[in-house]
């Protein structure tokens, strides 16, 4: 039987998603409480990785039951709720297609990013939302964000992790690109058919340049669609993991 879970954490107490020697990853985390379920090992499958530090409402994982295994799909919530730290909490479990995949699977991701503009950063925001105090122009953070929608090479806002190669294609379409304001700040999403590696932190730091006046809209507007391999700038800032969260993945 193949499960498919849905999974919220907060990231500031975890070093990400993908398994790590520390053991102190998302995946990490389930893979334990499911092997102490099962009583063997059991391989999860996420949607994508999350850094260190970012958190997810909705994020979306896969795993196939050991066939000695005769649990209820639900019950595998409970049963790896009581395992995981009070930080990971499973929402649901349910029996899904054999041909599923919670990565391959998936048509699309939803992103949005919270910022703090308030004098003080509340303790109660602390690694939740990103601190910026400083003036910015929200006629202008939208006009920056429109500019990405559309299908566009992103190379220029894609971390590199040492595996790329000629073919390697940066192209992705994004959805949505919003502005809302909230009681303390904005609140940036991102919808898009997939985002690269760190794509969504470069998109919002670089939307965010543009709002304070350290980047000309035109120059921000000049690192999209770059020939791949000739890319003549890079995106000028990363934003902070803090107020980044995973929203929903659609399938």
């Amino acid at each position: 039987m193949r499960i498919k879970l849905k999974i919220a954490y907060d990231g500031r107490s975890l070093d990400g998603w993908q398994s790590q020697p520390s053991g102190n990853t998302v995946q990490d985390r389930l893979e334990k409480a499911a092997a102490e379920t099962a009583k063997e090992p059991v391989r999860i499958h996420g949607s994508g990785r999350t850094d260190a530090g970012v958190h997810a409402i909705a994020q979306v994982a896969h795993f196939d039951a050991p066939e000695h295994l005769t649990m209820n799909p639900f019950n595998w919530v409970p049963a790896l709720n009581t395992k995981l730290p009070a930080s990971i909490r499973v929402l649901e479990a349910e029996e899904t297609k054999t041909d599923f995949h919670a990565r391959f699977s998936a048509t699309g991701k939803t992103y949005h990013y919270d910022i703090c503009t308030e004098p003080v950063l509340s303790p109660f925001r602390a690694g939740l939302a990103w601190h910026l105090p400083r003036q910015l122009d929200p006629h202008l953070l939208e006009d920056a964000l429109t500019t990405t929608l559309g299908r566009h090479s992103f190379e220029a806002f894609a971390a590199k992790r040492g595996n790329e190669t000629e073919d390697t294609d940066y192209h992705r379409a994004l959805t949505r690109a919003s502005l809302e304001s909230l009681d303390y700040g904005w609140r940036l999403t991102w919808s898009g058919d997939g985002f690269l590696y760190k794509m969504v932190r470069l998109l919002t730091g670089g939307v965010i340049q543009v709002a304070q006046g350290r980047l000309r809209l035109d120059d921000f507007a000049l690192l999209l669609d770059q020939p791949s391999g000739l890319a003549h700038g890079r995106a000028p800032f990363c934003a902070p993991a803090d107020g980044l969260y995973l929203e929903s993945v659609d399938y």
